[in-house]
């Protein structure tokens, strides 16, 4: 059956933006939590999976976005506590 996230994830108000996504369990430093974004090589852009639509942005994030081939996906780079918002750092957009 497919799931949008993993059974450990849930979407929820963040205190950083609209809604974020949290852990509802303890991750430990490393775990890839699956795929948020696939490259579309014929418009040139990044599709959002579910899992890449809620996180939020932080200048002290807890993951971080790896790319093999077309497939980006979102690796823990701290342990993560039951109840944390998950966080990266934008890369795409200047501000």
């Amino acid at each position: 059956m497919y799931r949008p996230l993993p059974k450990y994830l849930t979407i929820q108000p963040s205190k950083i933006e609209g809604l974020g996504l949290f852990s509802l369990k303890d991750i430990a430093k490393g775990e890839v939590l699956g795929v948020s974004h696939v490259t579309d090589y014929i418009y040139k852009n990044l599709i959002r999976t579910p899992l890449g639509g809620f996180v939020n942005h932080s200048e002290a994030p807890n993951c971080m976005r790896v790319k093999i081939q077309r497939y980006h996906y979102i690796k823990t780079i701290t342990d993560i506590k039951a109840g944390e918002e998950l966080t990266l750092k934008y890369s795409e957009y200047s501000v």
